[in-house]
Formats: structure tokens, C-alpha cells, sequence
């Protein structure tokens, strides 16, 4: 008898344990009809056989079945102090889903991601109520509209940001100044317009991508400051007018510049070739008319670009031979400026026989400029295998095809050569 209790006994926790366990982990009722709107929301013709929305099957507990047949993908869910499942994450798959967002009432949600379908219309006000959104990423979607001033107001606690690759418009909501743990800021291929915000105050913020938008400004206008933890930042293809040195003189983590395909004229700042993380600068495209060198010497040039490319600009007079002891410089584009005067010796013992310790230039690239004189004697014993070096269109004295870097093209014209005022 003592033994058929014991069984029982034993029996009963077995059940209450399992019925705890299923009350642990059933979904909170307003998720599992947040997730039913998202999904109504979603074009039906657009919801393929094998997509993660196809598998939403509610006659089942959502989080209960969370990877099973019936809700394969999609969403991941977290038990919360009252025992509930709650919705944390929302990632759909890449299946080309068409369809409005409409509010997203998932106050636990922490990472939404939509990239890379059909979604249209404008982002949502309401996106702003997901207060605990560590990532949020509509890239490559149809967005249409403004970005709501909302979200910079109340998602304090947002890292990364993706909005890039939409056909959104308008400026940057000035509110962007209050995401404080913003880390990633993505948002080319748009159409914004108006100055490039001042996102001084984010201090935690190390990748900005503005590329491909509508963006203007001149010297005066560019913000003083820029954040100081800034790693990557690019606004290639924009319509920028000007640069100020102020706003990067700060930038010890400063690793990549891209500047290019804008309207920057005057010179380029020196702060670039003193900045001491710097890697990458790449201002191609752009107006500038000179190079700014720095004022020290060249024995005090121990920063760490690799690469520069100043190429199609309308930079003058003799060649920044300051550029040829940068240590890990290897690769340089100056070609189709208006460059004039010789080829200095430095870049052509650079490439040929660089000095212990110095990278040699891999890549130099001097073509379409006005270079007179003839060709540095270190540069004719050059194998072609061994650098990418190109010195064509220029005003050089003999510059014949059996040179590899004389290939591709010819010198220009004495009449052309002799219409350019030498400094």
C-alpha cells in the first residue's frame, strides 16, 4: 500500500511539474496577436512555400513550437518574471516579402530585422513604443517618407541602425543626438538632404555610412565635431562642397576616410596625413586644387595609411614628395589632376628599392597629369609582376611602351604640355 502511495505520490509531481513547465513557456496572449497582425499584414502572394512566415501556424502555441514544423524560423522568445514567453527577436528570412509595417506591438522585442524584401510605405511612428531595440534593420526594402524624429527620441538603448538602400527622404531628425548606444549608423542609398548632422554627442558611435544620398554642405557647415570613437566614416557621393580640419583632429580611432565623388574643393586638410589610426583615405572625384602637407618633417611621418587615392580632382603643382615616407604607404592614386613638374626621385625608390622597414608602393598610379622630364632611372629596371604603376598622359621627355608603366596610352601633345603653366 505504502509503495502504491509513493507511486502516486511520485506520479502527481511528475504532472504538475509538466503542467508548470507548459504554463513556463506558453507565449504572452498580446504577442501571439502582434505576431498574427504582422503576418496579415504581409501580401499572401508573397508568402512562399519554405519562407519563415509560411510555417506561422497559430492553432499552435507560437514560442511553444518556436524551430518544430509549425514555426520554423522567424522570431526567437525568452521567458520573462511572469513566467511567460515574450517575443525578443523578429528576423525574417530574405524571401521577398511585400506589405505595409504597421504598428509592432512587442514591447520585449530587441532586435527586428526586415532586410533584403519588399516592404513599402513610410516607417511607422509606433516603431518608437519597441523602447528595448538593440538592432533595427529595414535595409533593402522600399521605404518610402521621413524617418520618424520618434525614433531618436525614445530608443535609447538602439546600437545599430540600418536604413540604408530605401528611397527614403527628408534630414536627419536632430533627435538622433539622444541614441547614446548607437554604435552603427547605416543609411546610404537614399535620397536625404539638407547638412550632415552634428553627431558629436554619440561617443560610442565607431561606423557611419551616408553614401549615396543627396547630403551638401561647405566647410562653415560641416559639423565642428564629429564623435571621437569614429573608426569608418563614408559619404562618398553626396554633394558636399568642403571639409574642415576641426572636425577630425579628434579622431584617434580614425581608420577610414571616404570622401569621394562630392564637390570638396580647396585643399586637403593635413589632419589627414597626421591622424594616427588612419588607414584608408579616399577622396577621388571631388574639386580639390592642392595638398595641404604637414609642418613637421618627414622623420615624424609614422602614421599608418596604406592607402590614398586623390585621383580626378584638380590638384596643381609639383608632387607632395612628403607621400613617398609614409611608412605603410603601398598604394597611391594621383592620376588625372593637373599635377606638373618631375616625377620626384622618392616615389621611384619607394617602389624599387624601399628602405628597411618602409612598405614599397605596391601601387602608383601618376597618369593624366602634366609631369615633365624623363622617366626616375630606379623605375626602368621595374618588372611588371612586381607593382601596378601607370605614368601615362603625361608631358614626359620618353616614356616608350616597352615600359610597362608607359603602356596604355600615349603623352600628351607638345601643344597641350606647352599650355600649362609650370609653377
Amino acid at each position: 500500500m505504502k509503495s502504491l502511495n509513493f507511486l502516486l505520490f511520485s506520479l502527481s509531481l511528475i504532472i504538475v511539474s509538466t503542467l508548470l513547465k507548459f504554463s513556463e513557456s506558453k507565449t504572452h496572449w498580446e504577442d501571439i496577436k502582434a505576431l498574427k497582425q504582422f503576418k496579415q499584414n504581409i501580401n499572401p502572394d508573397s508568402v512562399k512555400p519554405g519562407s519563415c512566415v509560411n510555417t506561422w501556424n497559430f492553432t499552435f502555441d507560437p514560442c511553444e513550437n518556436l524551430f518544430s514544423d509549425k514555426f520554423t524560423c522567424g522570431f526567437r522568445c525568452d521567458i520573462t518574471v511572469s513566467k511567460l514567453s515574450r517575443v525578443t527577436e523578429l528576423t525574417l528570412d530574405q524571401a521577398g516579402y511585400t506589405g505595409s509595417l504597421t504598428s509592432i506591438n512587442l514591447p520585449y522585442l530587441e532586435i527586428l530585422e526586415l532586410s533584403n524584401n519588399y516592404f513599402t510605405g513610410s516607417i511607422p511612428d509606433s516603431l518608437s513604443n519597441l523602447t528595448r531595440l538593440s538592432r533595427l534593420s529595414l535595409s533593402s526594402n522600399s521605404f518610402t517618407g521621413e524617418i520618424p524624429s520618434s525614433i531618436g527620441s525614445s530608443l535609447s538603448n538602439l546600437q545599430e541602425l540600418y536604413l540604408d538602400n530605401n528611397n527614403l527622404q527628408g534630414t536627419i531628425p536632430s533627435t538622433f543626438n539622444n541614441l547614446k548606444s548607437l554604435t552603427r549608423l547605416e543609411l546610404q542609398e537614399n535620397n536625404f538632404t539638407g547638412k550632415f548632422p552634428d553627431l558629436g554627442s554619440l561617443q560610442n558611435l565607431y561606423y557611419i555610412d551616408l553614401s549615396n544620398n543627396k547630403f551638401s554642405g561647405d566647410p562653415f557647415e560641416f559639423p565642428v565635431t564629429l564623435p571621437v570613437s569614429l573608426v569608418q566614416i563614408s559619404m562618398r557621393n553626396n554633394n558636399l562642397t568642403g571639409l574642415s580640419s576641426e572636425s577630425f583632429k579628434n579622431l584617434n580611432y580614425l581608420q577610414v576616410i571616404d570622401f569621394s565623388s562630392n564637390k570638396i574643393n580647396g585643399n586637403v586638410p593635413s589632419i589627414f596625413f597626421q591622424l594616427p589610426s588612419l588607414q584608408q583615405l579616399t577622396l577621388s572625384f571631388n574639386e580639390f586644387s592642392s595638398i595641404e602637407a604637414p609642418s613637421f618633417g618627414t622623420e615624424s611621418l609614422q602614421n599608418e595609411l596604406i592607402a590614398v587615392d586623390l585621383s580626378n580632382n584638380q590638384l596643381q603643382g609639383f608632387l607632395p614628395s612628403f607621400l613617398a615616407f609614409l611608412p605603410k604607404l603601398s598604394s597611391l592614386s594621383l592620376e588625372n589632376n593637373r599635377f606638373t613638374g618631375l616625377i620626384p626621385v622618392q616615389f621611384a625608390l619607394k617602389t624599387v628599392f624601399p628602405e628597411t622597414g618602409i612598405a614599397p608602393f605596391g601601387r602608383l598610379l601618376l597618369g593624366g597629369n602634366y609631369l615633365i622630364g624623363g622617366i626616375p632611372r630606379p623605375l626602368l629596371i621595374l618588372k611588371q609582376d612586381s607593382a601596378n604603376v601607370s605614368l601615362v598622359d603625361n608631358c614626359l621627355f620618353r616614356c616608350p611602351h616597352v615600359f610597362f608603366f608607359c603602356q596604355g596610352g600615349n603623352q600628351k601633345s607638345s601643344t597641350e604640355c606647352s599650355n600649362v603653366i609650370i609653377p
